[in-house]
């Protein structure tokens, strides 16, 4: 890769979810497929694979492997591929892996903020793009990596990475964060969080969404729209899925709800998480089913 790699295309970046099969729960490399060729269909600017909502912490280097296979050799898109560790020799492990799959394919190493210092996150990041010659979009997401940076040294960090493609904000409040962000950085940066911001956030300057809500299909809708005629048609092309992207955004069953509703709509064949992610509560499936009937008919 150039040393100074091309930057994320706006739009909507599909975050997969990785499909499983029986008690064991196998990865299912047929509905993978299937699914990526889904979000291929409907017009997806890329994919990001190995993600948080891909379980990518709960696989085996073998089973990402099994992962980026499938996907590379079943879709043209391009890629945006996660890490999941936060310290730079175990990142360094899981990106030579990447590249090794994904190769040229690699639109960028999502690597997570590991520190509240800017100092030390551009030192990981940079590091790693030294290592492996990566774009790095950069994931600000402390849910997950437990570091939370304010938004003025994200700022810092990320302008001290000359390697960075993007940055994907998901440090609520994500619309005051995403304006700084575009006022202050000449890299496109992206929503997260199921897309339940993706309003907001497109009028404080996003460049789309990344992320795994079940229906990609609204997050395209939303995003076009806003284009073409600004935020009163975005919002009118997004009222009929914000029900559902609401109803997916419940801490700690928001994964499994998500692959729930991808599975009611025939993408995959199972739906299970594995653990320690919650299990979907029986009793949210009527509410789950009455959600999935209301959508467009053209996406259910």
């Amino acid at each position: 890769m150039p040393e100074n790699p091309e930057k994320l295309a706006p739009g909507v970046w599909g975050v997969v979810a990785t499909p499983f099969l029986g008690s064991a729960l196998e990865v299912d490399d047929t509905g993978l497929a299937r699914l990526v060729e889904h979000y291929e269909r409907i017009g997806t600017t890329g994919l990001t694979v190995l993600g948080v909502f891909g379980e990518a912490a709960r696989l085996s280097a073998e089973e990402r492997r099994t992962v980026l296979e499938t996907v590379v050799g079943t879709v043209d898109l391009p890629l945006v591929v996660g890490v999941t560790g936060l310290a730079t020799a175990p990142v360094l492990e899981e990106a030579r892996l990447v590249r090794d799959v994904v190769g040229d394919r690699l639109a960028g190493l999502m690597v997570q903020v590991n520190s509240p210092d800017p100092q030390v996150a551009a030192a990981h990041l940079n590091a790693v793009h030294d290592a492996t010659g990566a774009g790095i979009v950069v994931q600000d997401y402390p849910e997950t990596s437990r570091a939370t940076i304010r938004t003025a040294d994200l700022v810092r960090a990320v302008r001290a990475v000359p390697s960075a493609v993007a940055v994907k904000a998901e440090a609520p409040p994500t619309p005051a964060a995403v304006a700084r962000l575009t006022a202050a950085l000449d890299i496109p940066v992206f929503g997260g969080l199921g897309g339940l911001g993706l309003l907001d956030e497109l009028a404080a300057g996003a460049a789309g969404a990344m992320t795994g809500f079940s229906c990609p299909k609204g997050l395209i809708a939303c995003v076009e729209a806003w284009r073409s005629g600004g935020y009163d048609a975005a919002r009118e092309a997004y009222l009929p899925y914000l029900p559902l992207v609401n109803f997916e955004a419940q801490a700690g069953i928001g994964l499994a709800l998500r692959k729930e509703a991808i599975r009611r709509r025939g993408l995959i064949m199972e739906s299970g998480v594995r653990p320690p992610a919650a299990q979907l509560p029986e009793a949210l499936i009527p509410q789950l089913e009455q959600h999935l009937a209301a959508l467009p008919k053209e996406v259910r």
